[in-house]
Parts: C-alpha cells; sequence; structure tokens
C-alpha cells in the first residue's frame, strides 16, 4: 500500500512538473510572439518612415509595424475610427476633427520638411522661378500660359514657351497639399477666398493624381506640367524643382537648412505641437515647409502596443532624427525634442 502510494505521489510530482514546463513554455512562446501594429496616413514622409520602422523593427525582433501610406486624410480618418493603431499626418488635425475623433490623440512632430514646385517644360534647362502670387495664380486659372508676363518678370532671360500650363494636384486627402495651400493663401489673398487650406480642397483648374508618387510620375511624364511634391521625391525622381520667393523676397531653393531656418523663425510652438510654418521670416527661410506628426493614441486600447509606440518614439528621437537630412528632410530642433519626451510621457 505504501508503495502504491509513494509511486502515485512519484507520478504525480512529475505531471505537475510537466504541465508547469508546458505553462512556462507556452507563457515564453506567447511572450516572444511577434507584435504586429497597424498605421496609416501622410505620403510626405514615408521614405523616412519606411526605412525607422525597418529599423526599429530589426532592434525589436518581435515587433513588426506596418504602414500604409494612403494620405494625411485618410490616416486622421482611420486613427480617429480606432482601424489602425497610429496615424500620420502632413496638416494638424482641425479643432472639429479632433472633437468629433471617437479615439483622442496627439500629435508629436517627427521631422520637417519641403515641397517644392516640379515641372516639366522641354526646352527649359535653367532652374525657373516662382512667387507664391505666381503659383496660386496658375492653380486659379489666370496663369494659363508659359510664357506668362508674370512667370518671364520672375525669370528674365529664360526663353519661355507659350505652350499652354497643365497644373497637377493631388486628388486625395493630402497633408502635401495642406501645406501646399497654407502657403499658397498666405500670400494670395485670392486664393484664401476662393480655396482656402485644407487636406482637401477645391482645385478649379488641372489634373488630380493619388499620392506624392502619383503627381511626381504624371509631371514626369507629361510635357508641359507643374506640381508639388515633398523633397525628397523630386530627388529620387531627378526631376526639376523651382525656388519658391520667401517672405523676405528672395528666390530660395529647397534644402534641409532653409528647412531648418524656417522651424528656428517660430518663436511659439504651442504644446499640441499644431504649428505653421510655412511663409516663415528670414532671409535664408524656405518658405513651404512644414513639420509632420504622427498622431498616437492618448490612451491605448492595447497596452502591449501601446508600450511598443512609447518605445519607437524615444527611439525616433535617439536614433531616428540622425538619418533625417541623409533623406533631405530635417531634424527636430533639441528644444522640441525635449518637449516631446515629456509628452510621450504622459501616453497611457
Amino acid at each position: 500500500m505504501n508503495n502504491s502510494v509513494s509511486r502515485f505521489a512519484v507520478a504525480a510530482r512529475l505531471a505537475l512538473k510537466s504541465i508547469a514546463a508546458v505553462l512556462l513554455l507556452m507563457a515564453a512562446s506567447a511572450e516572444g510572439g511577434a507584435q504586429n501594429l497597424n498605421g496609416a496616413g501622410a505620403t510626405f514622409p514615408n521614405p523616412i518612415y519606411s526605412k525607422w520602422f525597418y529599423e526599429f523593427s530589426q532592434q525589436k525582433s518581435t515587433v513588426k509595424i506596418n504602414y500604409q501610406p494612403i494620405g494625411s486624410g485618410g490616416g486622421i480618418r482611420q486613427v480617429s475610427d480606432g482601424i489602425v493603431d497610429f496615424g500620420a499626418t502632413d496638416g494638424p488635425m482641425t479643432d472639429e476633427q479632433i472633437q468629433s475623433a471617437k479615439v483622442k490623440t496627439v500629435h508629436i512632430p517627427t521631422v520637417l520638411g519641403a515641397v517644392v514646385p516640379v515641372y516639366n517644360l522641354p526646352g527649359v534647362n535653367k532652374e525657373l522661378n516662382f512667387s507664391g502670387e505666381v503659383l496660386a495664380a496658375i492653380y486659379l486659372g489666370q496663369i494659363t500660359k508659359w510664357n506668362d508676363p508674370r512667370i518671364a518678370k520672375d525669370n528674365p532671360g529664360v526663353n519661355l514657351p507659350s505652350d499652354s500650363i497643365i497644373p497637377v494636384y493631388r486628388a486625395d486627402g493630402s497633408g502635401t497639399t495642406y501645406i501646399y495651400s497654407d502657403f499658397l493663401g498666405k500670400v494670395s489673398k485670392d486664393w484664401q477666398t476662393r480655396v482656402g487650406k485644407g487636406t482637401s480642397v477645391k482645385w478649379p483648374t488641372g489634373l488630380g493624381q493619388k499620392g506624392n508618387e502619383g503627381v511626381a510620375g504624371m509631371v514626369r511624364q507629361t510635357p508641359r506640367t507643374i506640381g508639388y511634391v515633398e523633397l525628397i521625391y523630386a530627388l529620387q525622381n531627378k526631376m526639376q524643382f523651382g525656388t519658391v520667393k520667401n517672405a523676405a523676397g528672395l528666390f530660395v531653393k529647397a534644402s534641409t537648412q532653409g528647412v531648418t531656418d524656417a522651424a528656428a523663425s517660430v518663436k511659439d510652438i504651442p504644446a499640441d505641437y499644431r504649428v505653421s510654418i510655412t511663409n516663415a521670416p528670414g532671409a535664408s527661410a524656405y518658405p513651404i515647409s512644414s513639420f509632420t506628426w504622427l498622431l498616437i493614441p492618448i490612451h491605448s486600447s492595447d497596452a502591449a502596443k501601446g508600450q511598443i509606440l512609447k518605445d519607437f518614439l524615444l527611439w525616433m528621437l535617439a536614433r531616428g532624427q540622425a538619418e533625417a537630412s541623409a533623406l533631405s528632410y530635417a531634424p527636430l530642433p533639441q528644444s522640441i525634442q525635449s518637449r516631446i519626451k515629456a509628452s510621450i510621457a504622459h501616453l497611457q
């Protein structure tokens, strides 16, 4: 009898050990399982976001961040409705969008960039100058020929053709459009009255294309066109893009330094980081510059995902900023980086 009890006790202990081992393996497997995060939004920062998300996932082998560059408007909608774990935009959310959002988010600046006027004008190899008033008049349908006196005035000595201008614009909800229309509204009262600013506006004339890639592709393939894209898309596609007249009255070519100078001219950044730096003062400031933002839920529905987003944002400040210039973005000023760290600490 004692032997039977003893054998039973031993078997029971072995069984418990086996169960415990299985449970430990299950816990380790769950802990080590891949954690997928989904985001969507702006095409403007997509080149650097793609690089960052890949590098972060390489360091965090159990994390994969999927990002769909569907435009800022789509990103705002999807994160506000809880469809994705985070959004991205180049045009800050309006008060109305913030109030109506099912998921409350914060704007976290990531980098700064420039929007440039790209054009395809056969026979003209010289870099063209554009004032904001001229760009507005082109998209309002008031300037329709390449040799219009207002374009010729800003480009002395250039033999401009009499061909019709074909404006190209973003057909999707776009932060790039927000930046461009925001700038045009500051320099053209007619634009501000008739069109205004927004991620989507009612274009008086032109051809619509989806994404920075779509606008760049259309302009590159179609003679006599003019469009607007983020700087890196112009550089990657080896496209002609013009200098733009800034608030100091000087024609400035887009550069990371010009974007940095535009940001530095803004002395009061609001607590929610929703700020415009288009048409900034200063002789070296590039006038069509902007922050771009990630939209991060204040209260994540998944604690593990919320922590990953916080870890990524801290990594973005510590490591990612150093990679901005190589992709033609400007890194965040140190003063703003310090503020962002405090904002990250309040995320839940």
